[in-house]
């Protein structure tokens, strides 16, 4: 039985940073896409980064390249998201997915929310 939880979400001026953690549970990272999608109210959810727990190939949406690095630690069973450089843009609930089917993340579309198994509850960030 797989678990997301998300956890590091809050509220920051513009220019500040944050790092989000997801703690996957029933899941050994040995293989599988995982990423964090954002989502304001009346939007889809948005594909913001992921990362590939094996290989640790990432990937980003243009909107955040630059800003925000994924990374994973496997012991831990957590992936985390740095953010930093935030603007109000940014404002969203962020979610943590996992996709155990996909070797690499680039195998399909990563940002596509439907391509993904398993999600978290969210935690909000807001920027202002």
């Amino acid at each position: 039985h797989v678990q997301l939880v998300e956890s590091g979400g809050d509220s920051v001026q513009a220019g500040g940073s944050l790092r989000l953690s997801c703690a996957a549970s029933g899941y050994d990272f040995s293989g599988g896409c995982m990423a964090w999608f954002r989502q304001v109210p009346g939007k889809q959810r948005d594909g913001v980064a992921s990362i590939c727990t094996r290989i640790g190939h990432s990937y980003y949406a243009d909107s955040v390249q630059g800003r925000f690095t994924i990374s994973r630690d496997s012991a831990k069973n957590r992936i985390y998201l740095q953010m930093n450089s935030l603007n109000p843009e940014d404002t969203a609930i962020y979610y943590c997915a996992l996709d155990r089917s996909r070797y690499d993340c680039a195998l399909g579309s990563w940002s596509t929310a439907s391509e993904y198994n398993y999600w978290g509850q969210g935690t909000q960030v807001t920027v202002s």
